[in-house]
């Protein structure tokens, strides 16, 4: 998970699309589709993540010579998909009303400028950590959300609404 700009991060700069869109919601902004939102991604709850790093070095015997992509391809979503539920998740965690424009679509060279390349589609192969540790992981898209906008909600909403308060002059 990236950064929330000018919060726990830089201002300026793109973070990636979780912390981009849970930045966005909680400022209450549109959240914005490159290129449609038509890319494809999947997502892996950081608890999952450790479970398979701590297989890896608990069976170094089965372990070491390997490369393992650790990964959810079960949670695999367009990123319009994605917008879509972490705004549905986010409304239901923070108490607020959706907006009434939750998206916007910009061009790839808006959002990240002249020359930017990326892949549509990134799915792990899970063979080779479920052949030499038995790992799946376990967590659904809309659980891992929920976790991670509840914990946002509550550990950012206050300071991101003191930061875009305007200062009052006396």
């Amino acid at each position: 998970m990236d950064f929330i700009p000018g919060i726990d991060g830089p201002s300026e700069g793109v973070p990636r699309v979780l912390a981009c869109f849970s930045n966005n919601l909680l400022r209450r902004e549109p959240l914005k589709l490159v290129d449609g939102g038509q890319s494809q991604r999947t997502f892996v709850y950081i608890k999952d993540a450790i479970e398979a790093v701590l297989l890896m070095i608990e069976n170094p015997g089965r372990a070491n010579g390997h490369i393992f992509n650790v990964g959810n391809p079960n949670n695999e979503v367009t990123v319009r998909q994605l917008a879509e539920m972490m705004t549905k998740v986010y409304t239901k965690v923070s108490g607020e009303s959706a907006l009434e424009t939750p998206t916007i679509d910009v061009s790839s060279k808006e959002f990240y400028g002249e020359g930017y390349d990326d892949s549509d589609k990134r799915i792990p192969d899970m063979t080779i950590i479920n052949k030499q540790l038995g790992w799946n992981p376990k967590t659904s898209l809309w659980d891992l959300l929920e976790s991670t906008l509840t914990y946002q909600h509550r550990t950012y909403a206050e300071a991101i609404k003191k930061s875009m308060a305007k200062p009052t002059s006396s």
